[in-house]
């Protein structure tokens, strides 16, 4: 019986394949874009494509698109969080001078910015 080789190219569709056990499957690599994170709103919708649209989800896996995708919704999602937080602190005038003079309140309408933002966030680029 012959030997069967470790790793062989198929000139038909330029693949390569490599030796599992007794069958041959395709070495694919997805491309992985490393100096870019997903962060916490690129994995948010990450989990949102895995319960509400499996589909998309394995589109983007199998096209190898996925990692640039959820790292370009995160960028898009921080510079407009930090939008809206700027826009909404000077609003409500949360300033410099409102924690020196209570930073309680401060505290509580920081918090209250954080909260609106985010969920502004969730609603506009996660969750659509």
């Amino acid at each position: 019986m012959n030997e069967l080789k470790p790793r062989i190219h198929d000139e038909t569709n330029g693949l390569d394949y490599v030796l599992a056990g007794d069958y041959y499957i395709p070495a694919i690599e997805l491309p992985w874009d490393e100096d870019r994170s997903i962060g916490k709103w690129g994995r948010m919708r990450r989990v949102y494509l895995e319960e509400t649209n499996p589909l998309l989800l394995n589109h983007l896996i199998l096209t190898g698109k996925l990692h640039s995708y959820l790292a370009d919704l995160n960028e898009q999602a921080r510079d407009r969080y930090q939008l809206i937080f700027k826009q909404m602190a000077a609003t409500e005038g949360v300033t410099e001078d409102l924690k020196r003079r209570s930073q309680w309140e401060w505290i509580r309408a920081i918090n209250s910015i954080v909260s609106q933002a985010e969920e502004i966030i969730r609603n506009e680029l996660i969750y659509t």
